[in-house]
């Protein structure tokens, strides 16, 4: 989840002086930093979303969470910028795009594209907040295009209908990659929270229907499995920012009446995946104090097992969407840091051979 919102209202809220944030028994220690900033938003992340509050909280959401124009986005000119209107997935309605590359690379030279989904627990967030912030990371320092997705949000829209859009716009992107100026065999999917786990779903849905195919997929705490019975999910309930409460609630959101089924298609929550094979190489990452800790790990976990790549950080005593609410700590730093070392090692290889399918492992602090 993004909590861009949360950051602007931070001011307002630290006035109600909540007091200590309630740490229970066995639960992970926060890093010195990271639990500072997370007692200085307040009460904010204490407030678990749930059904009788979801409207008013999408409504806040919508409210304060930044929409930057394609003016805003161009940047002086430092990127080319436009939005698209493409069609969906079969039956499926058009989706949205955001399109953006640095500016001044003749389009003659295909770039490598990030195609990105943002967080927002299924139920809030845009394709156009988490643009300045992946553009000036990783756009001009990697010469990479990036393609934001503006996916249905539930419960308005319910599954398959998040997932599917980011299905039509991969494949209209991979099919029109000439005239975008990307080269559409040096494609990588991702995306944050609630956009990790459609990242994950993604990728299964690309090998099973024979799609174009990416070369890594990114997942950033991912949102994987709707069943929110894992030990961490009960470990850090009412501490974390985004727990099992809030969890539940975005799911039953998603799912409506499937919520919750033996069936439940993996494509909706791919921690039901019962066959992992065959998957790009991927970037799990996680904190060590956050509700996702152990469906991350064991995603990973699922991809060695199938015979693939993966490359896992555990953050320690990094809660959900820390980087995001303490952007200078020495954790957010360093996790930025892993990520753009992984995305430039993914798209280098790209050029020279297929990359290998052998088990990764990470290094750096907190990786495991």
């Amino acid at each position: 989840m993004d909590f861009a919102h949360a950051l602007a209202r931070r001011e307002e809220l630290s006035e109600s002086e909540p007091g200590p944030l309630p740490v229970p028994s066995g639960a992970p220690p926060l890093d010195p930093e990271l639990g500072a900033a997370l007692e200085a938003l307040g009460h904010v992340v204490r407030e678990p979303i749930t059904p009788q509050n979801l409207a008013a909280r999408q409504e806040r959401d919508t409210a304060v969470r930044p929409r930057p124009t394609v003016r805003d986005l161009r940047d002086d000119g430092r990127f080319e910028v436009e939005e698209l209107r493409v069609p969906g997935a079969s039956g499926e309605p058009d989706v949205s795009l955001v399109s953006a590359r640095p500016a001044g690379i003749d389009r003659a030279r295909p770039l490598p594209l990030l195609y990105y989904m943002h967080g927002g627990g299924m139920i809030s967030g845009n394709a156009w907040s988490v643009l300045p912030r992946l553009l000036r990371e990783w756009a001009c320092a990697l010469e990479l295009a990036v393609v934001s997705v503006e996916y249905r949000l539930a419960p308005q829209a319910r599954y398959p209908g998040p997932v599917e859009d980011c299905y039509g716009g991969f494949v209209w992107v991979a099919a029109h990659a000439a005239e975008l100026g990307i080269d559409a065999g040096r494609i990588v999917i991702g995306g944050k929270s609630a956009g990790g786990g459609l990242a994950a779903a993604l990728a299964l849905l690309v090998r099973d229907r024979g799609g174009p195919a990416p070369i890594g997929q990114l997942l950033l705490c991912p949102m994987l499995d709707d069943r929110n019975d894992t030990f961490s999910s009960h470990q850090m309930a009412g501490v974390d920012v985004w727990d099992r409460t809030s969890n539940a609630t975005a799911w039953q959101a998603l799912l409506g009446d499937r919520y919750g089924a033996a069936d439940l298609s993996p494509y909706a929550a791919p921690a039901r995946a019962t066959d992992l094979s065959d998957l790009p190489p991927a970037y799990v990452e996680v904190g060590s104090a956050e509700t996702f800790r152990d469906e991350g790990v064991a995603y990973a976990n699922a991809i060695w097992q199938a015979g693939g790549q993966a490359e896992l950080h555990v953050w320690p005593g990094a809660f959900h969407g820390f980087d995001t609410f303490a952007p200078q700590a020495a954790l957010s730093q360093d996790a930025r840091d892993a990520r753009f070392r992984w995305l430039r090692r993914v798209l280098t290889q790209s050029t020279q051979s297929t990359p290998s399918t052998q088990s990764g492992a990470s290094s750096g602090p907190g990786s495991v």
